[in-house]
């Protein structure tokens, strides 16, 4: 008897989220807000075409073709502290909340192993108007395998692709306050795995390098008791003149199959470095500073429709800390900060 009560309560519950609509609707999360690489962020919110770039696989696995360097790396995000609504949260399924780590990276050598916390919303509100408490917890992770490759006869041609196995959960619940109890209108308790993957290339003729990425050309994402949905493909086309310690990138992105929202973006970046003594013996020590700052937007009409990035780094040996800011409408008191630091043998 007891194994059919249970057997029961499952039946209901899954009958229950199949009667409440998902929450989510928006799986869209290669945009240039959510870059990891504050170095991309720094010029411009997209790198596809620059190696020196500690989470350039990201960006284009293809520019891990030619590395040679084993790096360690992380990344952290700070934002503005606005208060965010509860609406506002289930409408946006790929918002990152305020103080969050948000990549870590292991390079090595043509191969890189990432992972990231594509999403993570805990919310918990009370509607005064309609009587109304509403709880919403949303987590989506995901595990990256990066691979880049070349060949001797091609060697200024290089490809690469990101495998990435993506899994979480969502829990949603919307209760009405009748009298002194609670009536429940909408309860879902449901997990997401899926699978997608990047295509990404390059080529350099001089110190010119093209660079192009398509972002989740194949995925799907599998709900236990709902359709399975797609990824938003996009694409990331780019062109970065420099070899030396001045670097100017251009680059467009867009989406695939859907109503474009292109936008355009271009950054520039001075790097300058020096040898200095050893505090602990008489070797000397490289470092080096860099100088960041980019603009993006979707038409460049208007100051609240243009982002400004602006970013630095150092780097000692073999410590590297970099850090960028993106401005929404020019504005830099609400601008969103990014800092990564990690270290390099």
């Amino acid at each position: 008897m007891k194994s059919f009560f249970m057997i029961l309560m499952g039946i209901m519950t899954c009958a229950l989220a199949a009667q409440s609509p998902l929450p989510i609707s928006d799986y869209d999360y290669a945009i240039p807000e959510n870059n990891v690489s504050a170095i991309a962020i720094g010029m411009g919110g997209i790198n596809v075409t620059n190696p020196a770039d500690p989470f350039a696989s990201y960006g284009n696995p293809a520019l891990l073709a030619n590395n040679e360097t084993t790096m360690l790396y992380l990344a952290y995000r700070m934002a503005d502290n606005r208060e965010m609504g509860f609406w506002e949260a289930v409408n946006v399924s790929n918002f990152l909340r305020e103080k969050q780590f948000k990549y870590f990276s292991l390079v090595t050598k043509q191969a890189a192993f990432s992972y990231q916390p594509m999403a993570s919303i805990n919310i918990s509100a009370f509607d005064t108007q309609t009587n109304k408490t509403m709880y919403y917890d949303y987590k989506l992770d995901k595990l990256q395998v990066s691979l880049g490759m070349t060949d001797k006869s091609w060697p200024t041609l290089t490809a690469g692709l990101n495998v990435k196995y993506i899994s979480g959960r969502l829990v949603y619940l919307i209760e009405r306050q009748e009298g002194s109890q609670f009536v429940r209108e909408h309860f879902i308790d449901d997990k997401i795995k899926g699978i997608s993957g990047d295509l990404g290339f390059t080529y350099q003729s001089g110190d010119v390098i093209y660079g192009l990425t398509a972002y989740d050309l194949l995925s799907r994402l599998w709900w236990e008791n709902y359709d399975s949905v797609s990824i938003q493909r996009r694409i990331a086309t780019g062109i970065q003149y420099g070899g030396g310690a001045s670097k100017t990138h251009f680059g467009i992105q867009s989406k695939i199959s859907s109503k474009p929202e292109t936008t355009y973006h271009m950054g520039y970046s001075y790097s300058t470095n020096w040898n200095s003594q050893d505090f602990m013996s008489d070797e000397e020590i490289l470092q080096g500073m860099d100088a960041r700052i980019g603009f993006y937007s979707s038409d460049f009409y208007g100051a609240d429709n243009i982002n400004l990035t602006l970013g630095g780094g150092y780097h000692y040996q073999v410590f590297r800390f970099d850090f960028s800011l993106n401005s929404k409408g020019l504005k830099l008191a609400d601008s969103e900060f990014l800092f990564s630091l990690g270290v390099s043998f």
